[in-house]
């Protein structure tokens, strides 16, 4: 096998014609043949360009509405000879077999039917066999055989064959069928994920995932880490699908900590007011609705400005100039948002180290998903929380009823401890945070945590109360013990909500009754390790 090797004759098949006419013509000017299938040889012809039906090369017409066209020796015998093999050169010459040294071919939209809410029969319909079937055999054989599957790579082949007179080297074909393996790879989990959905198979014996390369990044979480992020076509809005209109490439930690923010501010919907998300860490350090977005900014703002510093902003109404600037007052890494309008988009053009993305619209916060987590040898498969609640399915369970403030500052509340790491607990006053404990190994030290962070935020706004003083209070999980809840009544606050479920509930119940505390279960948990 030779290192550089011309190619004569092309088989071109694709669904997406995308770039089509342009690759034949170059090809075509090269003395390439040209074979095709279908629409793609319809569509060459059209244009002018000579192409020989893949049937003569068969001897074989299409049959069953295209199912059987390239499943044929002829074909798979041209893509896998080795040119080197005298047993295979003389197959060939004795079967009339001609060699194909380039496939491109990319696969029926089974991705695009399914997402458009397809039926099953429909989907099934969309499930490509020839195509795989044919790049994975030009794959094999990349000694020879060039194949592309993807329509970014037509400029790289016609580059390649430029710089080589014709012929393309070992190591460009290597990468070639390294894209390969992996769009079949892609292709297969798809329709596998699909079909286990279809059929109700929450744990399939067998679980494939698959993405595609959306960025190389400099580093992971680490400097000594490499990294690249990778999207899987699930989110219609969101930071996979964001548009960057300034700034630095995101970073490893910049998409994680986007992520989360947009994530938490799509729990409010637009309709129902203006509401910001500041995110640190992947963790919440301030959370509100406001009259305005700079209302709802500064009232998050206020609930813990130093971990603010350098943090993410989520919006999930479009951006304003009179916003931005207030934004632009400290240091922030990200703001993402659904839209920004050009007063904006001018404050923060002088903020050049400012990422500013922008989403078609906010996440679906009831959006059925999977999420993954790798342990060693394996990683763990869950729905994704898509838990909500409305007030009619809270369990008051103290002698005290919640006011209709603290109903609603207590399921704002329960929405943002969705969001933050466990142990968490979230203080809420007027449809602010207030405080804020994550991460903690107890409860306690989560309630109390978000408590001394909450006195240290008044002290520097020069109030003489801590922004808890009369605030409801969040936890993800049930209080084992009563010491929690007490030091939450001891930080202000006078209405809880949680999910119960302890067995001590009666002594946390009892604890909130003498404290003269209003306590709800949910009886919903809300983890987030």
């Amino acid at each position: 096998m030779t290192d550089l090797h011309p190619v004569r004759r092309a088989l071109l098949s694709v669904s997406d014609k995308t770039g089509l006419i342009e690759l034949a013509q170059a090809l075509d000017a090269r003395g390439v043949e040209l074979v095709s299938t279908g629409g793609t040889a319809r569509a060459m012809r059209e244009a002018g360009l000579t192409v020989r039906d893949v049937s003569e090369l068969t001897g074989f017409p299409e049959m069953m509405d295209g199912r059987v066209k390239t499943l044929h020796p002829a074909v798979h015998g041209g893509l896998l000879a080795l040119r080197d093999e005298a047993s295979h050169t003389d197959a060939m010459e004795e079967h009339g077999i001609a060699a194909i040294d380039l496939l491109v071919v990319n696969l029926y939209p089974f991705e695009e039917t399914v997402a458009k809410g397809a039926d099953y029969a429909e989907a099934i319909e969309n499930i490509d066999i020839g195509g795989p079937a044919m790049i994975r055999a030009a794959a094999k054989n990349h000694g020879f055989v060039n194949v592309v599957v993807d329509t970014e790579d037509y400029p790289a082949l016609l580059e390649e064959l430029e710089a080589n007179g014709g012929q393309t080297s070992y190591a460009f074909r290597q990468r070639l069928a390294l894209t390969a393996y992996a769009r079949t790879g892609a292709y297969d989990a798809a329709v596998s994920g699909w079909m286990a959905q279809a059929l109700g198979e929450s744990a399939p014996r067998r679980r494939v995932v698959a993405g595609k390369l959306a960025q190389t990044l400099r580093y992971g979480e680490n400097p000594h880490q490499s990294a690249a992020f990778y999207t899987d076509g699930s989110a219609a809005s969101g930071v996979a699908t964001a548009r960057q209109h300034q700034g630095k490439e995101l970073s490893y930690n910049n998409i994680n900590d986007t992520d989360a923010a947009f994530e938490l501010v799509s729990e409010f919907a637009p309709e129902d007011g203006p509401a910001c998300a500041i995110i640190k860490h992947a963790n919440p350090c301030g959370v509100a609705r406001g009259a305005s977005l700079k209302d709802a900014y500064a009232r998050a703002f206020d609930c813990d400005r130093t971990s603010a510093f350098g943090g993410i902003v989520a919006l999930n109404q479009p951006l304003d100039g009179e916003t931005a600037r207030a934004i632009a007052e400290i240091f922030t890494e990200v703001v993402i948002a659904p839209g920004a309008d050009e007063a904006a988009r001018e404050v923060f053009a002088a903020k050049k180290n400012l990422r500013l993305l922008t989403t078609d619209g906010l996440s679906d916060p009831e959006a059925v998903g999977l999420t993954l987590r790798q342990v060693a040898g394996g990683f763990l498969v869950q729905d994704r929380d898509n838990g909500r609640l409305g007030e009619w399915e809270l369990k008051c369970v103290t002698k005290r009823q919640p006011t209709a403030d603290e109903m609603r500052d207590m399921l704002f509340a329960w929405q943002v401890a969705k969001h933050v790491k466990s142990n968490a607990i979230v203080y809420v006053k007027d449809g602010a945070t207030v405080g804020v404990g994550a991460g903690q190994m107890s409860r306690v030290d989560s309630t109390r945590i978000a408590a001394r962070k909450s006195q240290d935020m008044a002290e520097a706004l020069g109030l003489s109360a801590p922004l808890t003083q009369g605030s409801v209070v969040a936890s993800d999980a049930f209080f084992p013990f009563p010491d929690g809840l007490l030091s939450a009544a001891e930080a202000g606050a006078t209405a809880v909500i949680q999910p119960g479920g302890s067995m001590r509930d009666d002594k946390v119940i009892e604890a909130a009754d003498e404290a003269g505390l209003a306590m709800v279960f949910t009886g919903m948990r809300h983890f987030r390790h």
